[in-house]
């Protein structure tokens, strides 16, 4: 499942470096639930959890269905 998380993460990761961020896996977890950590100008920026939960969680759950969430770690 990894690999697939990682395929549609790629997808998005033009349009988080086009506003100097970016987001890498730290784990997955049994349960499908995916843990990120923004860097770069998306690890500060005030509107991180809506590009977390109404852009990168959407288009995962949309490629990999056993996703069921996203969360931000640090």
């Amino acid at each position: 499942m990894r690999e697939e998380v990682q395929a549609a993460l790629d997808l998005i990761r033009p349009q988080l470096q086009a506003d100097g961020g970016d987001a890498e896996i730290v784990e997955i977890t049994d349960e499908g639930i995916v843990k990120l950590r923004l860097k770069g100008a998306c690890g500060g920026c005030p509107m991180s959890q809506m590009t977390l939960k109404m852009g990168i969680e959407k288009v995962l759950k949309e490629k990999v269905p056993a996703v069921k969430a996203v969360e931000s770690v640090n």
